[in-house]
């Protein structure tokens, strides 16, 4: 498991510290996409704080990869429901084109890992749930 090991460790990293920026500078986003600054930043703001803490439970799972598999889980969840939300944005014309720049990082590059580690640690979270072994 040290490759899974590495990737949560790069994702925990990753997240924390696009986490920090996010709350220290949240019209950034804003700013590089060329939209009008947003009149409720701290929501932004908010958003960094929770993929922050995502960055502490990815940790976790590089820590003890045996038993990630449902923060994992959540988190793979979140990396493709963020990018759905954001399609509906720019389709509804709510958000440009420019703002796909967020899922590229925060999302997609993550995809194949996290499914890889999922499907890998699947049999013994599944032991663990359900008492039997597989």
């Amino acid at each position: 498991m040290t490759g899974h090991r590495r990737v949560f460790l790069a994702a925990g990293t990753y997240n924390i510290l696009w986490g920090l920026y996010a709350v220290l500078d949240p019209q950034w986003l804003f700013r590089v996409a060329g939209m009008p600054p947003s009149s409720t930043p701290q929501i932004f703001a908010c958003l960094g704080m929770v993929l922050g803490l995502y960055g502490l439970l990815y940790l976790e799972v590089a820590r003890r990869p045996a038993d990630g598999w449902l923060p994992a889980a959540v988190g793979l969840a979140g990396k493709i429901l963020g990018p759905i939300g954001l399609a509906w944005l720019i389709v509804t014309g709510e958000w440009p084109w420019q703002t796909v720049a967020i899922i590229i990082t925060n999302d997609l590059i993550w995809w194949i890992p996290f499914a890889l580690y999922l499907r890998a640690s699947w049999p013994a979270y599944r032991t663990t749930w359900t008492g039997t072994p597989t």
